[in-house]
């Protein structure tokens, strides 16, 4: 289930000489999402760190559809569902807003540390648990 969306644009410094998104490009705009979504929820990620929690992506699987090019706008959307006890998997897909076209699918796995010790911080885990009653 979609959570949230983002609308962003390609600059033309994020493409190579092909005249594309560069590949590494893609895991940039999933990153801003995550952050986005998490200051959406009351979770600014600066003051995450600030008060000793560490978000770290433990694991990032990315199929590439197709090419994004300079000036094209195009929508990041997220998913989020709790694996386990402590991870969390965000489900993120880029769709190219001309054609509709969805050019970029990533499943990242992440966790949260706190003061080294595993957990959820509680904006996060309130989404997560109301979204699994939903189910």
């Amino acid at each position: 289930m979609k959570i949230y969306e983002l609308e962003l644009q390609v600059r033309d410094y994020e493409c190579d000489v092909q005249g594309i998104v560069n590949n590494a490009i893609y895991q940039s705009y999933f990153e801003h999402t995550r952050h986005e979504f998490l200051n959406s929820i009351g979770c600014d990620f600066i003051k995450l760190s600030a008060e000793g929690w560490d978000p770290v992506v433990v694991h990032a699987e990315i199929k590439y559809l197709a090419s994004l090019r300079p000036r094209d706008r195009f929508l990041s959307t997220l998913s989020l569902q709790k694996v386990g006890r402590i991870r969390l998997l965000f489900e993120q897909k880029l769709t190219r807003i001309s054609d509709g076209k969805v050019v970029t699918e990533a499943l990242i796995t992440s966790v949260f540390k706190k003061n080294g010790r595993l957990s959820t911080p509680d904006p996060l885990e309130k989404i997560v648990a109301s979204d699994n009653q939903n189910d």
